[in-house]
């Protein structure tokens, strides 16, 4: 068998996604926050871009738009600003000069400014403020070292998951000297911390507030199951005791705290900015986007309009224009994501209506299909712009995935439901049930067929998860 070479001519089309695209692409799915921060470090990376004022930016919108088709040429030689004459510029003088006019705007006017490290301030966790506890005790040094492998050691909640044994065990010390520094850390504050379980840490708050009725510790010693499931009646029965008596130690016990470590538990708390402002003026729903505290941006007309004329090195001169086509790219894909944000939000008003007139019960099912199809786009742009994205609506602020759910059939041939609408129907049923006797999840599922809504009773118990709703039995009070 011969082997022969050949070389063949093959024509074919293949979509290249060039960085700029990636970039434009990436924009859509940022967060409001997170573009901002883009935005800023582009600024400080891009001596091409400016920043300018609400106002400025009105008239600068179509000097900029001139320059945006001269983009589509291959040769930056054309554009106009490089076509005049090359004049000398002083590098020397214009960076000494904007380092001067930088250091004058950041004056003081001979004020002595406070130091920096008196306006942070600092949150104490756990461990700070029991060490800082156990360090002003009369421990001895045994008792520190023990005490510090313990606090070091708790949860977030405040409790201890280690046994005794087990600790001195590790740190090779006596079982007895490990159980004293344990009480001793169990006195300090937040009171309950330390604890090796919720009974433990109850018992030492009641303990800690003087409370001598016995039932109290009676309840959380024997009867912590009936107490979950608010089964009054058998603890009363079990102890002897009426229900008022029972109710009123529930109440001492209900004031617990069953998270010790709660307070100093490190928690980032999260603000939500929503890009979409959704008004209802008269009959109609006006859409406007949020760019409070977004930079506006514009081409910096010292590069624009002096030093392309002057630059005469090869290399300086094609960095400025790279600078130049990112900056200009970058103003024309935050345009884009605007507009791409103001369409998919008014075909979501558009499909929505009934629900930003009458409420939750009249969302409908919607998907990301339907928006895409009603402004001619593709599914996963629709699904980058809801990411991350919030609108604030006549019925509170939500995220732009909340108006896409799957439909359930209903008991007659109406319209389908939304799930989101289902949840909030079977919370409404549970806040409106006798809590003696709650609903099962049985009976959920007759009352929401009652609704003209047919669902599983699986899917029920789903839901009700998943609006935090405890099962019948745990909802139950005599």
């Amino acid at each position: 068998m011969a082997l022969e070479l050949k070389q063949n001519l093959k024509l074919t089309q293949q979509l290249v996604m060039t960085p700029q695209l990636q970039q434009a692409i990436k924009m859509l799915q940022l967060s409001r926050i997170e573009l901002i921060e883009m935005i800023n470090q582009e600024l400080e990376n891009n001596p091409v871009l400016d920043e300018t004022t609400q106002m400025e930016g009105a008239g600068d919108r179509d000097a900029t738009a001139e320059i945006v088709p001269a983009l589509s040429a291959t040769d930056l030689e054309k554009t106009a600003w490089e076509k005049k004459a090359l004049e000398e510029v002083e590098w020397k003088d214009y960076w000494d000069e904007d380092r001067k006019n930088a250091i004058q705007s950041f004056s003081f006017e001979d004020k002595e400014a406070p130091d920096y490290e008196n306006l942070l301030t600092k949150t104490t966790d756990l461990t700070e403020h029991l060490m800082w506890q156990l360090q002003l005790s009369d421990a001895t040094e045994q008792q520190r070292r023990i005490g510090g492998f313990i606090i070091g050691n708790l949860t977030d909640d405040g409790y201890l998951a280690l046994s005794v044994e087990d600790i001195a065990a590790e740190l090779e010390c006596d079982v007895k000297d490990v159980q004293t520094t344990m009480e001793l850390v169990q006195g300090f504050d937040p009171v309950g911390v330390a604890a090796r379980d919720l009974k433990e840490a109850l018992l030492l708050q009641a303990k800690h507030y003087g409370i001598e009725d016995p039932l109290v510790k009676e309840i959380i010693t024997d009867h912590m199951s009936s107490l979950e499931r608010h089964n009054y009646q058998l603890i009363a029965k079990a102890t002897g005791r009426s229900v008022d008596d029972v109710k009123h130690a529930v109440d001492i016990i209900t004031h617990f705290e069953p998270r010790p470590g709660r307070q100093y538990a490190a928690s980032s708390v999260n603000y939500i900015v929503p890009d979409i402002y959704i008004y209802k003026i008269g009959d109609e729903y006006v859409i406007t986007l949020n760019d409070d505290g977004m930079p506006n941006l514009k081409i910096n007309p010292f590069y624009q309009d002096n030093l392309m004329k002057t630059v005469n090195d090869k290399q300086a001169k094609e960095f400025i224009q790279d600078k130049m086509k990112s900056a200009l790219w970058l103003i024309k894909s935050i345009d884009q994501r605007k507009r791409t944000i103001y369409k998919v939000a008014e075909s979501i008003v558009k499909f929505q209506k009934d629900f930003f007139d009458k409420g939750i019960e009249y969302l409908k099912p919607m998907v990301l299909r339907d928006v895409a199809d009603d402004i001619e786009m593709h599914e996963s742009t629709i699904s980058r712009v809801t990411a991350n994205k919030y609108m604030q609506t006549p019925h509170g602020l939500l995220e732009l995935k909340y108006f896409f759910s799957a439909g359930l059939k209903r008991s007659d041939d109406a319209d389908d439901i939304a799930a989101q609408s289902v949840k909030e129907k079977l919370r409404q049923l549970i806040a409106a049930e006798d809590p003696r006797k709650p609903y099962s999840d049985q009976k959920l599922v007759e009352l929401l067929e009652k609704n003209n809504i047919k669902i599983a009773r699986r899917t029920v118990a789903k839901y009700r998860e998943m609006l935090g709703i405890l099962p019948s039995s745990m909802r139950k009070r005599n």
